[in-house]
């Protein structure tokens, strides 16, 4: 993540560059959109503006795209010194590196995305099976209560037949 600081410093360069190359905002945002990136021209008005070291910029999404713009750090001049070919190298590299770094975070999301996703699911085959376990369960505990019920019913029935017969002379 870039300090504040190094925010500052890149903010006061790419103004210099600026001037130096006499680029207006709308050439700026032709060659940003030549690389396939986008920055409002709001934005890019603010970033330029006279100040504007001292406010807070993202620097992917903000900053970077008009450095990329405006450096031209993709094409290494035959007029470029020596330093600054050897900077345009590293920062060559170091977004190749990110993008890299980019693409395996999106390949492990992805990857996070269909095991979480293949988990779910069987969870929710284990969640039914269960629920179809509890139903039966449920279906024989109602029948062996209405076995219960009638069984009492019979018996009661039977107590009540045995209370209400006359006693024989010989159980007398």
């Amino acid at each position: 993540m870039e300090s504040m600081t190094d925010t500052k410093k890149i903010i006061s360069l790419l103004k210099q560059v600026k001037e130096e190359k006499q680029l207006s905002l709308d050439a700026i945002l032709a060659l940003m959109e030549s690389n396939g990136d986008f920055v409002s021209k709001s934005t890019l008005s603010r970033i330029f503006r006279d100040g504007s070291e001292e406010t807070g910029f993202k620097y992917e999404t903000t900053i970077r795209p008009i450095a990329d713009a405006i450096l031209d750090i993709d094409n290494i001049e035959v007029d470029d010194d020596t330093d600054t070919k050897a900077y345009k190298s590293l920062l060559k590299l170091k977004k190749e590196i990110i993008s890299e770094l980019r693409s395996a975070n999106d390949q492990t999301k992805i990857e996070y995305a269909e095991k979480l996703q293949e988990e779910t699911e069987k969870f929710q085959r284990s969640v039914e099976f269960m629920k179809h376990q509890i139903e039966l369960k449920d279906q024989r505990i109602d029948a062996l209560l209405g076995m219960n019920n009638e069984l009492m019913l019979r018996n009661n029935e039977l107590l009540k037949q045995l209370m209400d017969c006359p006693m024989r002379k010989e159980d007398k």
